[in-house]
Formats: structure tokens, C-alpha cells, sequence
């Protein structure tokens, strides 16, 4: 009887998740008020190419199984310590845990939650517990454990050896994740880097296997062509894995170049730039279809969104603006993505406005909120540098009000939104335009007629007011942004 209250209390920490990523996957393909804003989504059904489902053998037995290519789900058994915060927090994390198993494809069965001052430097969770968890394991016929936090290797061996199943940690489920999302060529150097650094300090081997080439005299008589510099698998994994590190960093610096010149390119049409970021799962691809109709993919998982979708926008009175959408951020996001995908988020750091993305409906919006700022903390070095932020709680619809009240109230530039129904839309346009910078300085100009070129980027990047032909040249009084002054200087009339 015992055990089976507790396996109901394994279950209901995880009743919460959003199931874990709610009922509603297809909402905006359902309802025909909706489509028409979120454009096409044929990444969506590229991605169902290789959907899993719950019960399917892993052994091929019908000719269907080949053609629709479907995966047997893992069953899997979710472990957490917690050292820190609430018992609360420590749930809403495996909660997040739960819904980064789903999306990388998985069934979650269970949920533990362990009390220490800190993790158990030999097996995470210590020895009493991880024999507890071994005998969940079994009774619910798991082959995966996921840890909720960074394992050592050793502590993942230790575990591995007591509930005789695989484990894995946070790091590794969020690095598949991203590995089964990345479509451009960057997006997957960019994981495949991660995935190696994290990879090298947890190789392993086993006895022999791992002794490739013998040094010095051989012991048992190998004899001739045997002896050399003794170097061993293990040895030589390692120096693979570094070449091919070093090669992932040079082709990623070389796809660096590309993206810097399309962001000078930007730069020097003097179209002011907006991003959207924000915590993964939060609405910020729904937000960016609402507001310029772009087709991006929406999905109701997490990490839907790792390359970024750069789009032109329109504010209410027809100025111009660049609108990106940002891989997003979780927390304790590995190290490892931070590096990787540093030039992704360099869309962030050149952008003259920030729209930071938060899902209302989220059980702890503010640690959310926390978790961002910390990773795009990395981006500035001068704090000064740090554009102004708008803080958007996206899915209103679904929120609770005292929710919403408290953001807006915490947060000094705030909106609530409805990236679904549309609420709040029109009030955010007129809120972007307001911030974004304007062409606030009036000169007059005087431009000889050798140099149309100058008239040609006024009328590219400047508001033209009056143009009228004198016989010293074109006379323009025109509105520039600020930073463009200096630039034509020179032809200012006396």
C-alpha cells in the first residue's frame, strides 16, 4: 500500500508540466482564424517524418514501420536534488525536465526529488537513494534515468551501476535536443562543437579495447610491427576529437564573417533593429508571424526555434525595422551552447530594442525572467551598450490575472500580449515605434549635381522634406537619425 502511495506522489510532481507541453500542440493549424498569420509551417511536417510513438517494438516487424519511420519511445524516470530554494522551484525545474525529455522524444514515468545539502559527490543522489531508484526502474520498466542537473562522468558510471540502466544529465537531453532541431549549416556546427566539448573530459573505455598500439618491449611475444609510441584509444580519441574541434571553430568563424557582413549590410541602410528573446517555449516565433505574418515555425516544444529568422517589420505610421527571432534560453543552459552559439546571439546585442519574450502562463515567469538576463548578461560587455528592454508577457489568454498584474507591475516597461488571439498586438506596434529611434535631426543641404550619389542615400536612408534644383546644385531639407549627421556634414547649407 506504502508503494503505492508513493508512486502516486512520483507522478503527481509531474502532473504540472504542462502535460508536459500542454494539449494544444496544434492549435494554430485547427483553427482557421489562425492560419493565416502563421504562415506555412513545412518544417513542421518535416519534423513529423520521424515522429515517436509510445509501444512501437524496436524490432522492424511490419513494412509500414520503414515507411513512416516512427521510433520507439524511451521510458523514462526523471531523479533531482535539492540543495536550494523552495520545494516549489525544485518541482517546477523537474517539471521543465519533463518537458525537455518529451520533445527529445521520450515517455516520462516518474519523478524523484531528493533533499541534500548537496549533490552526492559519488552518485548524485547517494547510495541509499540510487538503490531506491534502481527498484522504480524496474517497476516501471524504464531503460533511462535523466538527472536534473550537470553530472560528473564519474558520477554518472557510479549511478549507471547501481540502476543498471543509462543516465544521462541535463547538459546531455538538451544537447540532443538541439542536435534533432539544427537545420542550417552553422546551427549544426554549432551543436556538433557543443556536443564534442561536452563529449571530451566523459570519455570511456574498457580494459584491452582501449590499448590500440603497444609501446616498448611486448609483453607475450607480439613481436615485430607491434611496438610504437603506445599510444591509446582512448589517447587517440582525444586528439581526433581536437582536430575536429578545432576545424568546427575555423568553419564557424568563417560563417561568423558571412553573418557580420549581412549585419553591416543592415547596419548601413540605418534601418533600426529589433530582437526578440527570450525563455524557450515562451511564444517569441508566434509573436514574430503576428507581427509580420514571416511563416516560422511554431511548435509546442522546447528549443522549436535554434537559427535565427531575421524579418521586415512596419510601425503603425509605415517606418521600416529589422525584426529577429532568437534561439531561447533555459536555465542552467550548458556552458558549451553559451560559446557555440555566441554569434547567434550577436542579433541581440546589435539591436536597438529588445523585446524580452516571457510566458505568462508559466508557473514561475520571474525565474524565467532571471534565467535570460543571466545568459544575455554575456552578451555586453558594456552594460551601456544593453538596448532598451521591453518586457512582453505573451499568452495572457491563459494566464491568471494576479499573475499578469504582478509582471506588469514588477517589470518598469511591460506590455501583456496574446501572441494566439492577437490581444494586445496593436498596443505593442505602437509601443515598438515609440522606442525605436527616429529621424529627429533636420538639416538642409545643399548638394552639387557631381555628387547624386549623396542624393541617392538621402533618399535611401534619410526622410526627404523639400527637394528643389538650383543652379549651384540640389537643395534637400531632409530628417536623419543622429548618427548619420556627421555624414553629410559637409553639404550642410551656410
Amino acid at each position: 500500500m506504502t508503494n503505492d502511495i508513493q508512486a502516486e506522489q512520483r507522478r503527481d510532481i509531474l502532473s504540472g508540466r504542462a502535460s508536459a507541453l500542454s494539449d494544444s500542440d496544434d492549435w494554430h493549424t485547427s483553427d482557421p482564424d489562425f492560419v493565416s498569420y502563421d504562415g506555412d509551417q513545412l518544417e513542421r511536417e518535416e519534423r513529423a517524418a520521424m515522429r515517436r510513438v509510445a509501444g512501437l517494438s524496436t524490432e522492424i516487424e511490419d513494412v509500414t514501420e520503414v515507411e513512416y519511420r516512427q521510433l520507439r519511445l524511451e521510458r523514462v524516470v526523471l531523479v533531482g536534488v535539492w540543495s536550494d530554494g523552495t520545494l516549489e522551484e525544485a518541482e517546477n525545474s523537474l517539471r521543465e525536465l519533463a518537458a525537455l525529455a518529451e520533445t527529445a522524444g521520450s515517455t516520462v514515468l516518474a519523478g524523484v526529488v531528493q533533499r541534500r545539502h548537496r549533490p552526492d559527490p559519488a552518485t548524485y543522489v547517494g547510495s541509499g537513494k540510487a538503490e531506491e531508484l534502481r527498484d522504480i526502474v524496474v517497476a516501471e520498466g524504464a531503460d533511462t534515468v535523466v538527472a536534473d542537473s550537470q553530472l560528473a562522468p564519474n558520477q554518472r558510471r557510479a549511478l549507471e551501476d547501481v540502476v543498471k540502466v543509462k543516465v544521462i544529465d541535463r547538459t546531455a537531453l538538451i544537447l540532443d535536443i538541439f542536435a534533432q532541431h539544427a537545420k542550417s549549416k552553422e546551427g549544426k556546427a554549432q551543436v556538433e562543437l557543443a556536443q564534442l566539448q561536452y563529449l571530451l573530459p566523459r570519455l570511456r573505455g574498457w580494459g584491452e579495447s582501449m590499448s590500440r598500439q603497444a609501446g616498448g618491449q611486448v609483453s607475450g611475444g607480439a613481436g615485430m610491427g607491434s611496438r610504437g609510441p603506445g599510444e591509446t584509444k582512448i589517447e587517440l580519441d582525444r586528439r581526433r576529437i581536437n582536430s575536429r574541434i578545432a576545424k568546427l571553430r575555423r568553419e564557424i568563424r568563417e560563417m561568423k564573417t558571412v553573418r557580420d557582413t549581412k549585419r553591416s549590410g543592415r547596419r548601413a541602410s540605418h534601418m533600426p533593429a529589433v530582437a526578440i528573446a527570450g525563455y524557450t517555449n515562451a511564444g517569441k516565433s508566434s509573436l514574430l508571424n503576428r507581427l509580420t505574418g514571416a511563416g516560422a515555425l511554431v511548435e509546442n516544444a522546447l528549443f522549436a526555434t535554434l537559427d535565427p529568422t531575421i524579418r521586415r517589420a512596419q510601425t503603425p505610421d509605415g517606418r521600416e525595422y529589422i525584426l529577429a527571432d532568437t534561439v531561447g534560453f533555459v536555465r542552467s543552459l550548458p556552458h558549451e551552447l553559451v560559446e557555440a552559439f555566441r554569434s547567434t546571439l550577436e542579433e541581440v546585442g546589435d539591436a536597438d530594442l529588445l523585446l524580452h519574450v516571457v510566458d505568462g502562463s508559466h508557473p514561475d515567469p520571474e525565474g524565467q525572467i532571471t534565467a535570460v538576463r543571466d545568459v544575455l548578461a554575456d552578451v555586453w560587455e558594456d552594460p551601456n551598450e544593453h538596448p532598451k528592454e521591453i518586457v512582453v508577457v505573451n499568452k495572457a489568454d491563459v494566464a491568471e490575472p494576479e499573475v499578469l498584474d504582478r509582471l506588469l507591475r514588477t517589470e518598469r516597461y511591460s506590455i501583456a500580449v496574446s501572441a494566439r488571439t492577437g490581444a494586445g498586438i496593436e498596443e505593442l506596434q505602437a509601443l515598438i515605434a515609440d522606442e525605436l529611434p527616429t529621424q529627429d535631426v533636420a538639416l538642409t543641404l545643399l548638394v552639387p549635381y557631381d555628387r547624386g550619389d549623396v542624393v541617392n542615400a538621402l533618399h535611401t536612408d534619410a526622410e526627404v522634406l523639400t527637394e528643389e534644383h538650383l543652379a549651384e546644385g540640389t537643395r534637400l531639407q531632409v530628417r536623419v537619425f543622429a548618427h548619420q549627421a556627421d555624414a553629410f556634414a559637409e553639404f550642410v547649407e551656410r
